[in-house]
């Protein structure tokens, strides 16, 4: 017997509005279950569904787990259009030790303040 993944639950304040701005981000398709659950999922199926899940309870702490996203473009362009959707950028990063070439990302948030990172697939290493 074994488990896989069934979705990533989001929870917070306004589903609607994170679903929107996932699904912008991912190229993913929104379905609406009621009104404070929706579902952001992948057309073509491959990916695990993010699940977007109203509490009454705001966030306290920074988040224990984040989503990574990467891009096959640079990842300057990449941040401009994140931003435009409206994430914020925290800061960028490169860790030096990483292999030969250095891993280089940006550090976000989203519109209710989900940290998560991008990266560019051109500087990303250690993954294949």
């Amino acid at each position: 017997m074994s488990a896989s993944l069934l979705a990533v639950v989001v929870d917070c304040a306004e589903p609607g509005r994170q679903a929107g701005f996932w699904s912008q981000v991912l190229s993913y398709e929104v379905v609406e279950r009621n009104t404070e659950e929706f579902l952001v999922r992948d057309p073509a199926g491959l990916a695990a569904p993010l699940y977007f899940m109203k509490v009454p309870e705001p966030r306290t702490q920074k988040n224990r787990l984040h989503l990574d996203v990467v891009t096959d473009g640079p990842l300057t362009d990449e941040v401009d259009r994140l931003t435009g959707l409206g994430a914020r950028l925290v800061e960028f990063r490169q860790d030096p030790d990483t292999l030969a070439n250095p891993d280089t990302w940006a550090v976000l948030e989203d519109p209710e303040g989900l940290v998560f990172c991008a990266s560019s697939s051109s500087t990303l290493t250690g993954w294949d």
